[in-house]
């Protein structure tokens, strides 16, 4: 009696209990990771050193109060809403070739106040529009 077997059977690896372990891992870092949130950044706002500002004839000067009043070119001027803020620059640009909007907001100026000055810009058709800002104190 021959009791030893005549072909031998080539080792093979089964890889599914494997993959059953790599998705368990991958499931576990997934729950346990932490990811960082928008609302938790703290942010620097930048500060602008600038040299003095020179005259520019062609420029349309919109002042922005903290309490949302607006200035067109040292003029009161009532918000209504973004159109009649469109007509006042337009007013104001008058026969300019491309003015420049200048935004002079206040540091407390609501972000909303300040949107609807560029929004009017764009009604009016003048795209360039700068920020005035003020040298930190030494």
């Amino acid at each position: 009696m021959n009791f030893r077997a005549r072909y031998k059977e080539d080792p093979e690896i089964n890889l599914i209990p494997l993959i059953d372990v790599l998705l368990v891992i991958l499931i576990f870092l997934m729950i346990t990771t932490t990811y960082t949130k928008y609302a938790e950044l703290q942010i620097t706002l930048p500060t602008a050193d600038a040299g003095k500002q020179l005259d520019r004839p062609n420029e349309i000067s919109v002042g922005v109060t903290a309490t949302g009043h607006y200035v067109v070119d040292k003029r009161p001027v009532v918000f209504r809403d973004v159109g009649a803020l469109a007509d006042e620059l337009r007013r104001a640009g008058g026969d300019r070739k491309d003015p420049v909007v200048v935004i002079n907001a206040d540091a407390n100026a609501t972000h909303q106040s300040v949107v609807y000055v560029m929004e009017a810009a764009r009604l009016a058709g003048y795209s360039q529009i700068t920020f005035t800002t003020q040298s930190p104190s030494r």
